[in-house]
């Protein structure tokens, strides 16, 4: 009897400083940026992290003005708990975190992700082997049944840590907190992408510059001179095919692997209706200040 009295009493001082203390914490799901700039028809702007594993960064870029996170785990050697830590400061920052996870990395992998804080999950080179079976897959394991198979866990980072109803939770979560990211950068994703895009529970189909070129025989495409040079039209139509598909299923488009490339981005944004864009990664943007601080000491040297 003492023990259950005391969990009772617990469970009530529990609801009361929710309700008094914090109000605002038992509301709703940290709001997703890239919905929130969606619906204002406006572009979600991401700033990509895939070498420095610290909340200093995720600051930097949230004073920057960017609207999201890009947690890169597959081409890094970030940890899952790397990821978490990002993700936990993106969100108390008000800067929404994605985490793009290997190929074929496995539900169990994908869970933690997203019970580490992410808001939505990028999964690469889709469609090797199968029309829409990863795409499918993909949208089963982030979102909570009965839109997919993700299993229930308490006190979520994107729900501030706090405990919720479980129906709260899994409204909200799979509404708009597990925004699933289907990279298309193969042939097979382009030739498909109209019934990857029709798959209920994808949400953004984001073009993976790098690698789809290279498969369409045309790597370096965004070189300066490149992209809009004749006999270029190959990646440009092929980006045309992808706008056209999530256009009709309602669909996100998104732009990762071209960097510093405003007119682009400008025609990406304003001819394809693209709504997210990876603007550059911390290595990037460190590797370019670098030699441009060690250019002007060399002008000061001569």
């Amino acid at each position: 009897m003492l023990i259950n009295r005391s969990v009772t009493v617990f469970k009530d001082d529990m609801q009361a400083v929710a309700s008094d203390d914090h109000p605002d914490t038992m509301t709703s799901i940290i709001p997703n940026n890239l919905y929130r700039l969606r619906d204002q028809g406006s572009l979600c702007k991401a700033f990509g992290i895939k070498l420095v594993p610290s909340a200093a960064v995720v600051q930097i870029a949230q004073q920057s003005g960017f609207d999201a996170l890009f947690i890169d785990l597959e081409h890094s050697t970030l940890s899952i708990n790397d990821a978490s830590q990002l993700c936990t400061a993106g969100l108390l920052a008000g800067i929404t975190p994605f985490v793009r996870v290997p190929y074929q990395c496995g539900d169990g992998f994908v869970q933690r992700v997203l019970d580490g804080g992410a808001m939505g999950v990028v999964f690469p080179h889709n469609v090797r082997g199968g029309v829409t079976d990863e795409a499918i897959a993909a949208a089963m394991i982030s979102k909570y049944p009965p839109a997919g198979k993700r299993s229930m866990t308490g006190q979520l980072p994107q729900f501030n840590m706090v405990p919720h109803p479980a129906s709260k939770v899994i409204g909200e979560a799979n509404e708009s907190g597990s925004t699933v990211f289907v990279m298309i950068e193969t042939k097979d994703g382009v030739e498909n992408v109209e019934q990857i895009a029709s798959v209920d529970g994808v949400d953004v189909l984001l073009v993976g510059s790098n690698d789809l070129s290279i498969e369409l025989g045309t790597p370096g495409i965004a070189s300066p001179g490149q992209f809009f040079g004749n006999g270029n039209d190959v990646f440009r139509n092929a980006l045309e095919r992808v706008s056209r598909a999530c256009k009709k299923h309602g669909k996100i488009m998104g732009l990762a692997g071209i960097y510093d490339r405003p007119d682009v981005h400008e025609w990406a944004v304003q001819e394809l209706g693209v709504g997210f864009i990876l603007g550059q990664q911390d290595m990037g943007l460190i590797t370019k200040g670098a030699r441009q601080c060690v250019e002007a000491l060399k002008e000061v040297s001569r």
